[in-house]
């Protein structure tokens, strides 16, 4: 039995419902099954067999995705790519010693690039002595090198068995991104339709979802927060919209408030994940909690000297380039600060972006949803500097709506406005106003490296 056959089962349930919407073109699970097929032939041709590190570069299309699913079945190691890398391209196929780069353009062209022979690493070694297929992927993280995680695919493919409800649901977080494959077999294992936006601006995303009747969107406190800004809301029918993720980084109350204010009738569902453990299933106090549960059979969750560990059958086998986070009992150290309420969980925020100010414990997220109270604030920033008394000073860029009558004037605004509302250490000793967007192009916070931690901290998934 191949580590798909459940998922080939499922699409022969459901040939004739919509699988893909790819540039507004529909690709029933007949298609995709005919697809597949034709992949299985193509890697059979193409010589690329079980154990192969093949990189993959491209998009949420009917053809990457029926040969990602090749891939998989045919037990090959895929390291998942997309364009918002290609800088970073040849660093990561090095990094990933990988043997073959298959590239599906636009237009769904394919290009075949052999790059090196047999290339062995002691985690390969692992799936490929197991007959698995395997899975690398970068972190995201702003801080620090990227760190390639390996994984076996199989434990990630486990919890895709048990059928859950079908929704039509948005692809946001992208194709290389554990998140984005999270989101892939979630709605193609249960019957649902993913729908691919042609691209990831707000009046985009909503735009996409009022035409094909979106009923799912995963996405980022970041996109959330522009949305909002933006008003592009009112310019869309959002009717179909029945839920909506959000992870990867944590969410500012205010800006979930006002969301949940906007669309009551939208469920918020906090998730958890990360680029070494896979995204966990979880459960928000409610939908305008920032509290949320998260375990179950598979993994367990402990919380040691303020940071949460997790124990889980899909935690990454370890780093191609970086130290082993687990500890010696088992436990994947995940870098976050937690703060705990019975069965509750609430994400501070990553101990690498902590800013330490004369031994006060200051998180810059808090700090960032205050800021985002204020009137004509479009996006903020808050990261450590150091400084020669306090040691270390808490700083924010901030990103205008409008312009101001006088700019320089802001900063003064800015102090005033956070005096009654926090502690005087936590308010921003040095206030940027920027003209360019704060958030990275996957619409994460581009955080700065804290001054006392640069090289800690594992990516958020």
């Amino acid at each position: 039995m191949s580590a798909i056959d459940f998922l080939v089962e499922r699409f022969e349930q459901h040939r004739e419902a919509d699988a893909i919407v790819w540039n507004a073109t529909v690709c029933s699970y007949q298609q995709l099954l005919e697809l597949l097929s034709r992949y299985r032939a193509f890697l059979e041709t193409e010589q690329i067999g079980g154990g192969t590190v093949v990189a993959l570069e491209g998009d949420f299309s009917p053809h990457a995705i029926a040969l990602l699913l090749a891939l998989i079945e045919r037990n090959c190691i895929i390291v998942p790519l997309t364009a918002s890398v290609r800088q970073k391209r040849a660093e990561f196929l090095e990094v990933a010693l990988a043997e073959v780069l298959i590239t599906v353009d636009e237009s769904e062209k394919l290009e075949v690039t052999r790059l090196n022979g047999r290339r062995d690493h002691r985690l390969y070694d692992v799936v490929r002595q197991a007959a698995h297929p395997g899975l690398v992927v970068f972190s995201s993280g702003s801080t620090g090198k990227s760190k390639a995680a390996v994984h076996d695919f199989v434990p990630l493919l486990e919890k895709f068995r048990r059928r859950r409800k079908a929704f039509r649901t948005l692809t946001f977080l992208l194709f290389d991104h554990l998140g984005g494959l999270n989101t892939l077999l979630h709605t193609l294992s249960n019957g649902g339709c993913v729908i691919v936006t042609p691209a990831r601006t707000p009046d985009a995303v909503l735009e996409t979802i009022e035409r094909f009747g979106v009923e799912l969107l995963p996405t980022s406190p970041t996109f959330l927060n522009l949305m909002l800004l933006s008003e592009a809301y009112l310019r869309h029918d959002l009717s179909s919209l029945k839920l909506v993720t959000y992870g990867t980084e944590p969410m500012p109350e205010s800006t979930l408030k006002k969301f949940c204010s906007l669309f009551p009738g939208v469920q918020m569902l906090q998730t958890y994940g990360l680029s070494e453990i896979g995204v966990l299933r979880s459960k928000s106090k409610s939908s305008d909690s920032l509290w949320l549960k998260i375990g179950g059979d598979e993994f367990a969750t402990r919380v040691v000297d303020g940071l949460l560990q997790i124990k889980a059958p899909s935690a990454m086998l370890g780093y191609l380039n970086a130290p082993s986070p687990f500890t010696e009992d088992g436990w994947l150290i995940t870098g976050d600060s937690v703060e705990v309420d019975g069965e509750y969980l609430k994400i501070l925020g990553r101990k690498s972006e902590l800013i330490n100010v004369g031994g006060q414990k200051v998180y810059p997220n808090e700090i960032e949803g205050v800021i985002l109270e204020m009137e004509n604030v479009a996006e903020v920033l808050v990261y450590g500097e150091r400084n020669a008394i306090m040691g270390t000073i808490v700083c924010a860029k901030v990103r205008l709506r409008d312009g101001e009558n006088d700019a320089s004037a802001f900063p003064s605004k800015l102090k005033q406005f956070c005096q009654s509302r926090m502690e005087p250490y936590k308010i921003p000793v040095r206030i940027l106003v920027e003209e360019k967007e704060l958030s990275t192009e996957r619409f994460k916070k581009g955080r700065v490296p804290q001054v006392e931690a640069q090289a800690a901290g594992e990516s958020r998934s």
